[in-house]
């Protein structure tokens, strides 16, 4: 490991702390983010795979890869980790083949080091571009092997890469396993120095992400629909940022013109924007009430005109009562966000411009349930046209589900090659 990249580990990481302490969705779990971890974490007798996921929704992506490596290796020990709170809660909640929910160590010698004493990995499973060039270092150092899985690398960031490869060496080059999600991510890949022997496009496994019907889950959902309520058209607005709630409060606004009843649930990508949003809100001058709060007053006082979800883990369930659904991060710089999720609920979806992020879901929905809109305006004019004609709104959610069936099989494909790779350490 150079001497420089550890040594300005250490610094950004002081610089970094104030944040680290007090920001809502980092500042648990400090002692763990040390590598710091409880001696008690369960482990059977087959291999110990590490795999972590940045946030709740990159941790969805790796459900069922967890789910295929425990059919496939029933004896080996799963540990998941993650950055954030929200992440933690989720992978308790949903990962039940996981035998330890985990937060990351920060990326600092020390920290890793103790993590790998702990943990003890045979296989490292980092997603998309989570790369920490320190725990891949102590990865390699203690005999595990590490895997990329949904890898993902823009163009906006290969200048960043080569220049903070060039100061600090290539981690890429330590990784023993690179399965991409497309082939344009695949030569970037190669061209940050990926090795192309261990370069594999084997596709993105969200498309895979399904969450299990049981009775506790239909359970959740009768006390969301309680929550929601159940009149009139509903739009969803999930996985929305700074900026876009206004834009959907403003369609809203406009659509209720010819469309009294309809109604709006807001979920922010972020949760602790929840309070800001209900008073937003109420400014507009609807009626809101945040779905922490319970149930909505029964009739005959109506519902509320917008909804906040404030929870975790409950968009998906959400979806399933929409009538149309908006997918946020779009309608920002953030390259946008999941729009998979509410296409296998059965939803149309619509999404602003920026994409970028997620273009191969929006190549997969696009003319199959999925509609990309340039901005607010033409926004308004498609929830106008597609509320007005609930046929076609049943026939694009059920082209949307079509398409993400048909788009399955990335995490078949990604435990084949992990297995593989498995096995080549052991002979």
């Amino acid at each position: 490991m150079p001497v420089f990249y550890r040594l300005a580990s250490y610094l950004l990481f002081w610089l970094a702390l104030p944040i680290l302490l007090t920001h809502p969705k980092l500042r648990e779990g400090v002692l763990e983010r040390l590598g710091v971890y409880r001696r008690s974490i369960a482990s059977r007798s087959g291999p110990r795979i590490w795999l972590h996921g940045a946030s709740a929704g990159d941790l969805l992506a790796l459900e069922p890869i967890l789910d295929r490596l425990r059919a496939k290796l029933p004896d080996c020990t799963l540990i998941v980790s993650t950055l954030t709170n929200s992440g933690k809660l989720m992978a308790r909640d949903r990962l039940r083949e996981a035998d330890a929910v985990v937060y990351l160590p920060y990326d600092l010698a020390g920290a890793v080091r103790r993590a790998m004493r702990v943990l003890r990995p045979d296989l490292l499973i980092l997603e998309y571009t989570e790369i920490w060039p320190n725990l891949i270092w102590a990865a390699k150092r203690s005999g595990a092997l590490v895997a990329l899985t949904n890898g993902r690398f823009s163009t906006k960031t290969l200048q960043s890469y080569r220049l903070l490869f060039a100061l600090i060496g290539n981690p890429l080059k330590l990784i023993d396993l690179f399965l991409m999600r497309g082939e344009d991510e695949a030569e970037r890949a190669l061209a940050l120095g990926a090795p192309a022997e261990r370069i594999v496009v084997t596709g993105n496994t969200k498309f895979d992400a399904r969450r299990a019907t049981s009775l506790a889950v239909e359970g959740k959902r009768s006390d969301l629909r309680a929550a929601i309520g159940e009149v009139g058209p509903l739009l969803i607005a999930g996985s929305t940022h700074d900026g876009e709630e206004e834009i959907l409060l403003a369609a809203v606004q406009k659509l209720r013109a010819d469309l009294p009843t309809l109604r709006l649930v807001l979920a922010p990508r972020y949760i602790e924007r929840a309070g800001r949003l209900l008073g937003l809100a109420r400014d507009w001058g609807f009626s809101a009430h945040l779905r922490s709060q319970g149930p909505l007053p029964p009739p005959p006082k109506p519902p509320a005109d917008v909804v906040v979800l404030d929870t975790i883990g409950e968009l998906g369930q959400a979806y399933r009562l929409a009538t149309l659904v908006f997918v946020g991060g779009s309608f920002t710089a953030r390259g946008g966000q999941n729009i998979l999720e509410p296409a296998a609920a059965g939803k149309p979806v619509l999404f602003g411009p920026n994409m970028e992020n997620f273009a191969d879901s929006v190549q997969v929905l696009t003319g199959r349930g999925g509609i990309q809109v340039k901005d607010p305006e033409q926004l308004v004019r498609v929830l106008h046209e597609l509320f007005a004609k609930p046929e076609l709104i049943a026939e694009l959610g059920s082209m949307a589900r079509a398409a993400v069936s048909q788009a399955h099989g990335a995490s078949d494909r990604d435990v084949e090659h992990l297995l593989r790779l498995l096995k080549s350490q052991v002979s």
